[in-house]
């Protein structure tokens, strides 16, 4: 871990008793939070947000997504949040510049805000556009920020290439050198970061609400798989995956939660498979009923490619259930394999259906899987346990 210049506050005699004095003034800048149109988008971050409070950190909440997206309006909370729509040019040409537009478009609502709550941080989810706006925001108001990295793509070269890859590049690079922490969700994305940035790191793993995804007392034969329907997901792995052992576990059935851009192509898969009578896609579901779900089925597959964590997992781990996921991925650094979950190669469909087979025949193998799966949750990867870890950030980049 390596250190880095930060802004000068000119508070900073201040802020060097500010943890006794009182509690933490935050202002959240993010493109990922529930919305009455998508509800369960960016919980990761708001279900948080309640337990630093706990912590004596009180935050406030921007929420942004560009104008040609459409209207969001906030969920009520106990939270003080707010959606704000800015210009941005649409597609990965406008990438570059959002973090400005958004500054831009922020900086006479954030002065009003920040004069009456006195923020003492910043907290911006992703380089673009949110870090790049809060280094702009910190530079005009004196006052430090972080950025959580939540992607191992962490900076946007896979999502644009080219030449406006290169630049995307370069402006994280200066946003994560800039922030007084770089937030990661695991040691994958710690690595990349480190990979072209100078920039001081810490990793914060997302934590689960155990009061929300708990273990029920009955479990049906049913495989779930939370996430959207994108390819790197594995969601056509899973399905063939799945015809492989079909035949064996007749009594099994596969449920599928989630919205993408695939879900046309997995749909006509399942019905060149013939197991459409196997297979129930259940869309976009409030989080109550992906609890629900997770209570409900036995295993949890979610064989993804490129992940930084995945808090699906940690859901279905919360909730007792023994869990696949890929090795060289976020969550591997959670799952020991053959303890408290599976992890296969990425890619591999023997691999994957060896470990349904495994499982689907082994009841006795499963609840011991869950029951550590849970007790590794409850121990280290909660809300509480979360926020605590930010709490301490933020303490120490405004001492």
């Amino acid at each position: 871990m390596t250190g880095l210049q930060t802004i000068a506050s000119p508070n900073a005699g201040r802020a060097a008793s500010l943890s006794e004095a009182r509690a933490l003034r935050l202002l959240t800048l993010t493109p990922f939070y529930p919305s009455v149109e998508n509800s369960p988008q960016g919980c990761f971050i708001s279900e948080s947000l309640p337990e630093l409070t706990r912590q004596r950190v009180i935050s406030h909440v921007i929420a942004v997504q560009p104008f040609y997206r459409g209207r969001a309006r906030p969920v009520p909370s106990e939270i003080e949040s707010r959606w704000h729509s800015y210009f941005c040019i649409p597609g990965n040409l406008g990438l570059p510049f959002s973090g400005e537009f958004l500054a831009a478009s922020l900086m006479k609502r954030v002065r009003q805000l920040h004069a009456h709550h006195q923020f003492d941080l910043i907290h911006a989810h992703s380089a673009l556009p949110c870090g790049a706006a809060a280094l702009s925001l910190s530079k005009r108001l004196g006052i430090p920020f972080v950025v959580t990295v939540h992607g191992l793509d962490t900076y946007f070269t896979l999502q644009t290439g080219g030449w406006i890859g290169k630049w995307c590049m370069q402006i994280s690079r200066e946003i994560y050198e800039s922030a007084s922490n770089v937030i990661c969700i695991s040691e994958k994305v710690r690595e990349k970061v480190a990979e072209a940035a100078n920039a001081r790191t810490a990793i914060v793993y997302n934590g689960v609400d155990p009061s929300l995804f708990f273990p029920a007392a009955e479990e049906h034969p049913i495989i779930l798989s939370v996430g959207n329907l994108i390819p790197s997901k594995g969601h056509a792995l899973l399905l063939r995956a799945f015809v492989r052992v079909a035949s064996s576990f007749p009594d099994w059935s596969l449920e599928i939660i989630g919205e993408g851009s695939e879900r046309g192509n997995l749909i006509r898969l399942v019905a060149d498979l013939r197991i459409t009578s196997r297979v129930h896609f259940l869309a976009r579901c409030h989080r109550e009923e992906v609890a629900t779900a997770m209570r409900r089925c036995s295993v949890f597959a979610l064989p993804s490619a490129y992940e930084g964590l995945g808090c699906v997992y940690l859901e279905a781990m919360a909730s007792r259930k023994a869990v696949i996921g890929c090795s060289g991925q976020g969550i591997d650094e959670i799952i020991e394999h053959g303890r408290n979950g599976l992890l296969i190669s990425p890619g591999s469909e023997s691999e994957l259906s060896d470990a349904l087979t495994t499982l689907l025949s082994n009841q006795d193998l499963r609840r011991r899987i869950g029951r550590a799966a849970r007790r590794t949750v409850l121990s280290q990867h909660t809300l509480a346990h979360q926020a605590a870890h930010l709490a301490e950030i933020y303490r120490e980049c405004v001492r």
